[in-house]
């Protein structure tokens, strides 16, 4: 009998509009039935993607089905311990929960602090710990590990973030493109980019010219066909989405931004970066640590025409904006305001579009520092905000 939960998996995957088929779905069941998949949550992923994805940009719309349909569940025998208690609860029992009160008699390191006295633990500490408030551990009051709480520290082997307290995480972190095929509900977002729009006639003549048709015909006494180059958007645009962290609540929202663009503007590009703008940003985020573009080559390469469009929530570290070495991912040389305000420098014509609700960003440091970057030029990812923006843009 096959069970409920694989049902609703293909179902799921119908209604996300992948096309799967029934004798693709049978393959896999197949497959199962041989043992293929180990019995594990990851084998049956990698058996089911090979199964039913036959064309890699269904990957990501895959990847969330997947996801909520087998959430939580940590293997395919039963998913939960002898006990009958779900993993993912005992995980929590051991993580450390504190009163607002104790959270403020917390003491927050500084930058430099921070990192000399990781330098010190990773010197001294030979065993693991669990529920401390020095050691590199987990569950604890701790700068340093994971599950626990701490005003601002180095988060070490945690799946995914907690408090957003970490001004480094010391994990290699995957992020998933963006959808670039979203079919929007509405065409609000497209009529609103509409306003940033330079028409020019260019290329090979092979449009109708009506009207001269017309006029030299009479003047000549014959047909005269005429033709001219098609009408086109000529804006050139560039795109940086900040991907990953927090920035995971807002993706269909900026999946739909993204759609947008891409049907609205013929000359478009775009990278991804995390944070904040650092020395180099990438185009897949597959392989965002093996290709990466030099943001220098970024600044050389696309002319400062190009209108500048940076899409992110502008929530980190003050320290990724102000420090060399702040990045929560890796030690950068430079502080990412340098490199934000060569962007500025390079382009006169640059915005940042934010998804959070505008109300909220002044309680956000360092929302506050990007828009000083930036002259004040943020506007809210919302219909009018993005009218805004362009009007601001097309000055």
């Amino acid at each position: 009998m096959v069970p409920p939960m694989f049902l609703k998996f293909f179902t799921s995957l119908r209604e996300a509009q992948l096309p799967v088929t029934l004798r693709e779905y049978l393959t896999l069941m197949e497959g199962l039935d041989a043992d293929l998949a180990g019995q594990s949550v990851e084998g049956f992923y990698y058996l089911s993607r090979a199964a039913l994805v036959k064309d890699e940009r269904n990957l990501d719309k895959f990847d969330r089905v997947f996801g909520t349909t087998f959430k939580g569940l940590e293997s395919l025998a039963d998913g939960t311990d002898q006990a009958g208690i779900p993993a993912d609860w005992l995980q929590k029992v051991a993580q450390k929960y504190l009163t607002d009160e104790e959270k403020k008699q917390l003491e927050e390191l500084g930058w430099d602090d921070l990192m000399e006295k990781l330098r010190e633990r990773l010197k001294e500490q030979k065993e693991r710990h669990q529920g401390g408030s020095k050691w590199i551990g987990t569950g604890g009051t701790s700068p340093f590990g994971a599950y626990g709480y701490a005003p601002a520290g180095i988060r070490i082997g945690q799946e995914k973030n907690g408090s957003f307290r970490a001004v480094k995480v010391w994990d290699k972190r995957e992020f998933k493109d963006l959808d670039g095929d979203i079919e929007l509900g509405t065409r609000n977002i497209k009529v609103a980019l509409r306003r940033l729009r330079k028409f020019a006639r260019t290329g090979a003549p092979d449009e109708l010219d009506l009207d001269t048709t017309i006029r030299e015909t009479a003047n000549h006494g014959y047909l005269d066909l005429r033709m001219r180059p098609e009408r086109r958007n000529a804006v050139k645009v560039l795109l940086f989405f900040d991907i990953g962290g927090s920035m995971d609540w807002h993706i269909a929202q900026v999946e739909e931004l993204f759609s947008a663009a891409k049907t609205e503007f013929k000359h478009m590009e775009y990278f991804y970066f995390h944070n904040c703008l650092y020395e180099s940003v990438w185009k897949d985020n597959e392989r965002r640590y093996a290709d990466r573009t030099p943001t220098w080559d970024v600044l050389h390469t696309f002319p400062h025409d190009y209108k500048v469009i940076f899409v992110g929530d502008a929530a980190m570290s003050p320290y990724e904006i102000i420090q060399a070495g702040g990045s929560v991912e890796h030690m950068n040389e430079e502080p990412g305001a340098a490199w934000l305000e060569r962007v500025t420098r390079t382009y006169p014509h640059a915005v940042w579009l934010n998804p959070v609700p505008e109300r909220q960003w002044p309680y956000t440091p360092s929302t506050t520092m990007i828009q000083r970057l930036f002259a004040n030029r943020m506007f809210p990812l919302t219909l009018e905000g993005l009218e805004a923006a362009m009007r601001e843009l097309v000055r």
